[in-house]
């Protein structure tokens, strides 16, 4: 596929509320996932592996630092070559222009008509899947639609209030999408919308030129999803998605995404799919695992300390865990550190946190315990019927 035929566009639509002190200081794609990636990877893997090279980032401004260290240059996903580009902006400058009467969508506009790209994809930042963007497309053009909408059948337990799901008639054909929170019936299986676009680059422009002329929403994906629902004025095809797929939007939707990769099915689906995932390289050494370390069904990144015993978690590069620490059914992220005789079960533990020695972290695995980043654990902390 040639670099110029396709750009791209990330938002960052969900603010991460339901995710609490994780999300606090980050933006939902930085977070931390499977010990060495963050949830942004996923996405910007899947276009790179498209050979889609023009990319425009939309973040909040309050939340940038964690994005601009993870990213820098774009080397890792050859972003910082002569043909590839990427852009950043902020969502808040976005609706201040608005609010001052200006032409709040100038900025994207112009990045798409620079990119002089025939088709444009959009990716929001919830959905954790491998996506190979060259099919997608492929059946987009096969449509002749002016939008095509990523969707997969999912049961009512994976879909959030806020997300979009797809109706189709009996012959198959799109019929438009209603908010999973205006359903009715329980139909076992619904079409969840992935908040995944693609669409016509000159389409998508004279929409922002219109939608920006009559002071409508400064959300792109609302915008699409509106838009979605014109099918007398808009096109619109669909793309049923099979593969692996979290929706990320709360704490335990996190928690259980995590803990699907220690599945090996699921760890294969996501991560050994045809699409190569792409993160920022750390150089690093092994983890070492002493003699009376007791480790089962988890995983590692590099740079770690094992002495104590370790079942189905994730640990997190430069992680410490010493003689007689239980760790189980937990997710200990980046500089962690589980002192001796300490215990950690179904907790996520955000970076460089401390978990001094003798204390007990114990959650349970519908309610897992976050501790915040940087926090020196010397207290108990228990949830539910563990005591």
């Amino acid at each position: 596929m040639k670099a110029n035929k396709v750009s791209a566009i990330m938002g960052n639509e969900y603010d991460g509320r339901g995710l609490g002190e994780l999300t606090a200081h980050r933006p939902l794609a930085t977070l931390h996932f499977d010990c060495k990636y963050r949830l942004m990877d996923f996405s910007l893997s899947n276009l790179v592996n498209a050979n889609i090279q023009s990319i425009y980032m939309v973040f909040s401004e309050a939340k940038m630092q964690s994005p601009f260290d993870h990213i820098g240059g774009g080397r890792e996903w050859h972003l910082n070559s002569i043909l590839s580009h990427y852009f950043m902006a902020f969502q808040e400058d976005i609706d201040r222009k608005k609010e001052n009467n200006e032409a709040y969508f100038d900025a994207m506009i112009d990045f798409l008509k620079k990119s002089k790209s025939t088709y444009t994809v959009y990716v929001g930042n919830k959905m954790l899947c491998s996506l190979d963007f060259r099919s997608v497309i492929k059946v987009h053009e096969a449509q002749q639609a002016e939008c095509t909408i990523v969707f997969k059948r999912v049961s009512s337990k994976l879909i959030y209030e806020t997300d979009h799901v797809l109706s189709f008639n009996e012959e198959g054909a799109y019929m438009g999408n209603q908010l999973f929170s205006d359903t009715i019936a329980d139909q076992g299986l619904f079409n969840l919308g992935m908040n995944i676009f693609v669409v016509k680059t000159e389409w998508l422009i004279e929409l922002l030129e219109k939608a920006q002329q009559l002071r409508e929403t400064t959300s792109l994906e609302k915008l699409l999803w509106e838009t979605a629902n014109e099918t007398t004025e808009t096109t619109v095809g669909t793309y049923e998605y099979t593969g692996y797929l979290s929706n990320i939007h709360t704490t335990k939707s996190f928690y259980d995404a995590n803990m699907d990769m220690l599945d090996p099915r699921k760890f294969n689906a996501l991560l050994y799919s045809s699409q190569h995932i792409i993160t920022k390289a750390k150089n690093e050494v092994p983890t070492y695992f002493s003699k009376e370390s007791d480790v089962h069904s988890s995983q590692f990144a590099t740079g770690s300390t094992i002495r104590g015993t370790v079942h189905k978690s994730l640990v997190s590069r430069r992680s410490t865990v010493d003689s007689g620490a239980i760790v189980e059914g937990a997710i200990v992220m980046a500089n962690g550190h589980v002192s001796k005789d300490a215990e950690v079960r179904y907790a996520i533990l955000d970076k460089n946190v401390t978990v001094q020695e003798g204390v007990r972290i114990v959650g349970t695995p519908a309610q897992p315990i976050v501790i915040k980043k940087g926090t020196i654990v010397t207290e108990d902390k228990l949830v539910g019927d563990v005591e």
